[in-house]
């Protein structure tokens, strides 16, 4: 398959598309039920039979690898955006901070309006860091996204070893009232008390303006501690973006060999990683600090590992087009759009302003969504593309960002 046609780069989109169909497949349990239910199963929604199964297969397969590739692929696409502007005349860090701008206000509309786990926000704010990376060579590139991946870990070490002898302290021989308060805060988010899930439930399955009155008070700072939290990891996952598309790997510009040897080496590698996490998670009964260490710490240096696999194999599976790769490639370009969409529909079908599911399935029942979703979403975005030039979504990025109406229909060839 062609790697450029008119000016897109379709193996970014296919695997763009892959990507935004997988994050939807994981992200669907944070809609459906309490937050703490995504880090672990046993906060709620089952962690046994049929649901156990699925957070263990989602663990190994789904859960990080995704949305390290989507990161990944945000870094690539800002390089050759911020490329083609500067070729086109144009102040590459004017039409960057402007997109990132748009995108930063889109993201946290996302985030008061439908979604606590909105990334736009975080992807905005980042990527402004990021654009004093895209001079480096692609071996400097890879020593700083190292760099930033050891400041996370030790970050998220330290906070899960703070969690750890909190945990100690409450639970010590006359423990202070206030340990035991400062685990207690920390710990009804995994162990939810009858009253934390009544008022969780009260709280999201009920009206909009209910959940919109606790985003805008109570949530209303976590954002910017997204920000502060979470850079280290994205800016990494951005440079190896950045990485991935300077030598040419995420373009498809390397040869089958390649390729398979990467994908043959990284996915079983990182899925035995991951399968040795969901062993240890459970041995521990699904212990918090456990839970919490594998999830933000261990588990780090293992997701861009599979991540660069999937792309590899993507890239093999998708060479000669085909109509499949097509309609991956059109889901991918309309990436932004299916993003927020799937974030419209989960939240319909869950939030008390929809139909009201919220803290009432399973994991497995909730998961049911995810197939129908990704059909929604094959299904519209290549006809859609075939009449207009952008999905809806990308066109008001693409209009707010120049302040100015951009064409959307295809002019009819001559």
């Amino acid at each position: 398959m062609a790697s450029v046609v008119q000016d897109r780069i379709v193996t970014l989109d296919i695997i763009r598309g892959v990507a935004v169909m997988g994050i939807f497949s994981v992200n669907v349990i944070a809609f459906a039920m309490i937050d703490g239910a995504y880090f672990n199963p046993a906060t709620y929604g089952g962690h046994s039979g049929a649901d156990l199964a699925l957070w263990a297969t989602n663990m190994v397969v789904v859960d990080g690898k995704l949305r390290t590739l989507f990161s990944m692929l945000f870094g690539a696409s800002m390089l050759l955006i911020v490329e083609r502007a500067e070729a086109a005349g144009e102040s590459g860090w004017t039409v960057h901070v402007r997109r990132s701008l748009v995108l930063f206000l889109i993201g946290l509309a996302h985030f008061y309006f439908l979604w606590w786990g909105d990334i736009l926000h975080l992807y905005a704010a980042v990527g402004l860091i990021a654009f004093f990376f895209r001079g480096l060579s692609p071996r400097a590139l890879i020593v700083w996204a190292v760099a930033f991946t050891i400041v996370d870990m030790l970050m998220f070490g330290g906070i899960v070893s703070q969690v750890y002898r909190q945990d100690l302290a409450a639970h010590a021989a006359g423990a202070s009232p206030e340990a035991i308060r400062q685990w207690n805060d920390i710990a009804v988010g995994f162990y939810p008390t009858a009253s934390y899930l009544a008022e969780d439930r009260a709280i999201y399955g009920g009206s909009f303006v209910t959940r919109l009155t606790e985003m805008l008070t109570n949530r209303a700072g976590e954002p910017l501690n997204d920000i502060s939290l979470l850079a280290p990891e994205t800016l990494s996952l951005m440079l190896l973006g950045m990485w991935g598309y300077k030598t040419g790997f995420l373009t498809g510009a390397w040869d089958d060999r390649s390729y398979g040897r990467i994908a043959l080496i990284a996915i079983p590698a990182g899925a035995l990683a991951f399968a040795c996490i969901v062993i240890v998670d459970i041995s521990s009964g699904f212990y918090l600090p456990t839970v919490f260490g594998a999830m933000t710490a261990a588990s780090v240096p293992f997701r861009p590992l599979m991540a660069f696999g999937y792309a590899a194999l993507i890239i093999l599976l998708t060479r000669r087009g085909g109509w499949l790769a097509q309609r991956f490639a059109a889901v991918g370009r309309t990436a932004f759009t299916n993003y927020l969409g799937t974030s419209l529909i989960a939240a319909f079908v869950f939030y008390g302003w929809g139909l009201g599911l919220y803290g009432q399935v399973s994991r497995a029942q909730a998961w049911l969504l995810v197939p129908l979703v990704w059909a929604i979403m094959l299904l519209w975005s290549k006809p859609w593309l075939e009449r207009f030039q952008f999905g809806p979504l990308e066109w008001l990025w693409r209009s707010l960002a120049r302040w100015q109406f951009q064409p959307m229909r295809r002019r009819a060839a001559l």
